[in-house]
């Protein structure tokens, strides 16, 4: 047999043939080293068995028990179907419950009476205990291992146990670590297995990547809690591993921004110390430090180079009037300026904010939207293209070919999440490598900020004007919704306006939830003596635009809406927000719902009223919003219970399927993976040296010629 390597097709390892070839290639498994980097998802210590009498809540225990039944149900009101196969032991009875089906067939292999191993971990539901989604197996004899040892748990795939991932994983470990005494490193084709410098894990003290895997996939009979908990040196280094190759591209990304040649700004700054002379209030220390953040990357770099800075602040931080001062500094050194937002009513406010501000300091701002008449774009393309037009504010209608700008120096895009990466590649586009600064109010936590926006430099606006007060936010049932009515109808009454927020535009057969389109009528029928507005995302952008509007110059009390509103319109006199099924919202949404209120100087309120058979984790994600508005500790808490792919949604892209790595529980090993990937461009920035010739192959390898564009 020739010998394995790590690029060897999986079908040609002993054993394995076209037949479970293929069944590794439905789950992305190629090459040996794609099989090794199949990691275990936990560890089941067969030396600790544990009886179902023992068990405590969020505890990752083995038992051996046998089946009592397996049966199906659907879930109250929402009637989602649930899975429940209840084991037992000498010592008592226990239910696993599956929310979803691993694969079809899962459940009709179990028989009243079989024996079984259930690994999971132990989950407080409803005043009791149970498992949701173990791992349930045969109990027959291992060949493989005995009781005596901890064995590593694959994710459950039809057509492929764990015995023989354990036995396969083995075969290829022992076959490689013979060959490796073999191959020459002189040899042409050879790659090595570790591909890190000796200097840095020498540094970080990591173990060599081999011994690393062979333990991961093969415990060691003395393995510890630290072991089953992936905090073992040998989980440190792939995990380590999987975090620096991100962050090598990420600091490759920054150190070609850093080469890339920009425009030469000088510290002018008259225009800002008269806009800030002309307001009625003190800037906040966090927007000062935040601006002189902005201002050192504009004119603190011998030679210049382009700014690429992200500024986070929770709603109402004052985000704006920052990018504003930095629009100053641009229009002072004789640029232009450009601020791109998601929504047109947005850039009608935003526009009116820059003219009431810029415009006695002698800048002409202009606004491009889509609805503007042909007659008024024309002109306004013009005074841009003339450079009349010092800061143009507007929707993706900058983006189109026919705007052009005369000296495109600054390019700042607010609610950057809103936008796709090719749509503000075109916007900076229209300059000359001029500085871009990109602005959101999702605040992300700092791990997950320098994974995704790790090219990057971010800065915090994490400080509210003084005199705003916070929003009482208040959790409730079905049983509290009289009470209600009444609150809200009290305040409308008081002359204010309110927001109903729903899940759903309409009915669902699938989803028993409320939606906006049945309950729009309900409450106006609940509120006869108020006018009502509808919005939804189904609804024409114009439509959206025009409702909008309608309840912002107050022609109706009640919006009621989808979160289509979550980025939206500011309405100072909305003092109260109502969010139905608050239990289905994530936490940096409801955050940001609830920042729709509270903009005025009326107090302000946000009602979460939660539906049927609400979860433990939902009723600990509403507490957290009845304990703080701030935006920071929310979006912490956010990725802490729901993880970062749930966290993000689909609006980023940028975030990669880590196998073994992760970024709350593994935020040390992420730091110290961008100090090592940020240190290997202070030594040597464009990766020449021989000890880096693999990092500069790896980058070429996972990210494409594109990856080197930048440092050469």
């Amino acid at each position: 047999m020739a010998v394995i390597k790590f690029d060897t097709p999986i079908q040609f390892i002993k054993g394995v043939g076209p037949k479970l070839g293929e069944r590794f290639k439905d789950l992305g498994l190629f090459t040996v080293q794609d099989l090794l980097d199949w990691y275990p998802r936990a560890y089941e210590d067969r030396r600790a068995a544990r009886s179902i009498a023992s068990l405590k809540p969020d505890e990752l225990v083995s038992l051996r028990a046998e089946v009592v039944n397996v049966k199906s149900f659907m879930l109250g009101r929402s009637r989602r179907k649930v899975y429940d196969l209840t084991v037992r032991d000498e010592t008592g009875k226990i239910h696993c419950k599956f929310f979803r089906v691993p694969y079809k067939g899962y459940f009709e292999r179990f028989q009243p009476l079989q024996k079984v191993r259930v690994i999971g971990k132990v989950t407080h539901y409803r005043g009791q205990i149970e498992f949701h989604h173990p791992d349930v197996q045969d109990d027959t004899p291992d060949l493989v291992v005995d009781d005596d040892v901890v064995i590593p748990i694959y994710p459950e795939t039809e057509g492929l146990t764990n015995r023989q991932l354990r036995k396969l994983i083995g075969f290829v470990l022992d076959e490689l670590k013979a060959s490796s005494r073999e191959l020459d490193p002189r040899a042409k084709g050879f790659v090595p297995m570790d591909r890190l410098p000796a200097w840095l894990k020498d540094k970080y003290e990591l173990v060599d990547r081999f011994q690393a895997l062979e333990k991961v996939h093969r415990p060691p009979k003395d393995a510890t809690k630290d072991f089953t908990d992936l905090k073992s040196p040998y989980h440190r280094r792939l995990i380590f591993e999987e975090f620096f190759w991100l962050e090598l591209w990420l600091a490759s990304r920054k150190e070609g921004v850093a080469r890339e040649p920009g425009l030469p700004f000088e510290k002018r700054t008259d225009m800002v110390t008269k806009l800030r002379a002309s307001l009625p209030f003190e800037l906040t220390g966090a927007q000062l430090r935040t601006f002189e953040e902005i201002l050192k990357d504009l004119t603190g770099h011998t030679p210049p180079h382009p700014m690429h800075r992200l500024v986070q602040g929770d709603v109402g931080s004052g985000k704006t009037l920052v990018a504003l001062m930095a629009a100053l500094v641009a229009i002072e050194n004789g640029y232009q300026a450009t601020l791109m937002v998601p929504t047109e009513i947005l850039a009608e406010q935003h526009f009116r904010t820059a003219e009431k501000l810029l415009s006695p300091l002698g800048v002409q701002v202009g606004l491009f939207t889509g609805s503007l008449k042909s007659s008024e774009r024309a002109q306004a393309q013009s005074l841009l293209a003339q450079g009349a037009i010092q800061l143009a504010v507007g929707t993706h209608a900058l983006i189109e070919d026919a705007v052009g700008f005369k000296n495109l120096g600054l390019v700042i895009i607010d609610e950057q999440h809103r936008f796709g990466v090719h749509q503000r590649a075109r916007l900076k586009e229209k300059g000359v490598s001029p500085h871009f600064l990109v602005m959101t109010a999702t605040p992300i936590p700092r791990t997950l900020a320098m994974t995704v926006y790790g090219d990057l430099d971010v800065s915090q606006i994490d400080e509210l004007p003084k005199g705003r007060s916070p929003i009482q936010t208040r959790a409730g049932y079905e049983s509290h919704r009289p009470k209600m009515i009444e609150f809200v109808r009290t305040h409308l009454n008081a002359g204010r306006q309110a927001y109903f927020v729903y899940p759903l535009v309409e009915e669902s057969e699938k989803i028993d939830l409320k939606n906006a389109m049945t309950e729009f009528e309900t409450l106006k029928k609940q509120f006869p003596e108020f006018e009502l507005g509808l919005l939804h995302g189904r609804m024409k952008p114009d439509e959206k635009e025009h409702v909008m509007r309608e309840f912002r110059d107050g022609r109706f009390q009640i919006l009621v809406a989808t979160t289509v509103i979550e980025v939206g319109v500011d309405v100072p006199n909305a003092n109260v927000m109502v969010i139905e099924h608050a239990e289905r919202f994530g936490l940096s949404q409801l955050h940001q719902l609830r920042g729709r209120v509270g903009r005025g100087s009326h107090k302000s309120f946000c009602l979460l009223m939660m539906g049927h058979a609400v979860s433990d984790e939902a009723r600990t994600r509403l507490k957290v919003m009845e304990e703080t508005t701030d935006g920071f500790v929310i979006s912490e808490r956010d990725l802490e219970i729901r993880g970062p792919g749930e966290f993000l949604g689909t609006r980023q892209s940028g975030l990669p399927g880590f196998k073994l790595a992760n970024i709350v529980r593994d935020a040390r090993i992420l730091q110290e993976s961008r100090d090592a990937a940020l240190e290997v461009f202070r030594r040597d920035s464009r990766l020449s040296a021989a000890e880096h010739k693999w990092l500069r192959l790896q980058l070429l390898d996972k990210h494409g010629p594109a990856s080197l564009a930048g440092i050469g």
